[in-house]
């Protein structure tokens, strides 16, 4: 049973392409669909049978996200295992996703940011570093695994850009701020080396190890900030992506560009923004329309 899970994530990661993460997740699920079923192998499961995990995946308290994504892993997996001959018929191809509403994302004021942004201490190394991570997540809208995994020669800080690779490993080009590209120059002159340590890392981001910056690692310096700062809300890496998509929207940019600065495949996904676009229509119309 192991055999089977373990081929079908080598086959997400060679032929597919996804993302570490999002293999660990559907490597995740199926682990977790095969502990409901022990003494039964995944291949002769029944439409029925996914089902009722799916209803026991619900009763054991997994949100609504997880569940969906299990429903998910179980479509690939299952039309992995018939591609490969090894089952007749998918079980999975006639259940449906189920509806679900789309949260609003917890974001910043522009004050917030601000505040934030300026809560490192540039009288040592790791905050000037700090400082240039802040002003990069906000001012590019990288999703933070994307920031921890700059390299030096990604960013053109003459031209104001960086590279970047997304999910399914798709690369994109995404401009840099003014104010971020100050952070970062005066974080590789003045603090860089001194947490570099003669190793010559590749990373962009360094710990005070002189390694590349990791996700938790990141996490606890943002939190740290949060803190210091007196912000209230809940506070993640993702909480800036958002901060920077909301705040370019509510600007004037349009949903498409902000999709592609994202690294969005799908506008669909972009469009949990939409709300702002229409506030904006709406304060227009009553502020430009004669009879408003």
């Amino acid at each position: 049973m192991n055999s089977t899970i373990n081929a079908f994530s080598d086959y997400l990661i060679i032929e597919k392409r996804l993302s570490a993460n999002t293999v660990s997740a559907y490597d995740r699920d199926m682990r977790r669909l095969a502990s409901l079923f022990k003494d039964r192998p995944l291949e002769s499961l029944g439409t029925q049978d996914l089902r009722q995990a799916l209803l026991a995946f619900r009763k054991s308290g997994l949100s609504s996200g997880t569940v969906a994504r299990a429903l998910s892993s179980m479509k690939m997996f299952y039309k992995f295992l018939k591609t490969e001959g090894e089952i007749q018929a998918d079980p999975a191809h006639i259940l449906e996703s189920p509806r679900r509403g789309r949260k609003l994302p917890d974001t910043l004021s522009l004050e917030e940011v601000d505040r934030l942004l300026e809560a490192p201490d540039l009288e040592l190394a790791p905050g000037r570093r700090d400082r240039a991570m802040l002003e990069v997540l906000y001012g590019t809208g990288l999703r933070v695994s994307e920031l921890i995994a700059l390299k030096r020669t990604d960013l053109d800080l003459q031209a104001g850009y960086l590279r970047t690779m997304g999910k399914g490993s798709k690369e994109r080009v995404t401009p840099l701020g003014d104010e971020a590209v100050i952070a970062v120059d005066d974080y590789c002159k003045t603090a860089r080396p001194a947490l570099d340590k003669g190793k010559n890392s590749s990373f962009l981001f360094l710990t005070q190890r002189g390694k590349g910056m990791t996700r938790q690692g990141f996490w606890k310096i943002l939190k740290s900030y949060v803190q210091k700062v007196g912000i209230r809300k809940s506070v993640s890496p993702h909480t800036l992506r958002h901060a920077f998509a909301t705040h370019l929207l509510e600007r004037g940019a349009d949903l498409r560009s902000v999709q592609m600065m994202l690294g969005h495949s799908d506008i669909s996904t972009t469009q949990i923004y939409t709300h702002i676009l229409q506030d904006r229509i709406r304060s227009i119309h009553n502020k430009y329309h004669p009879r408003s």
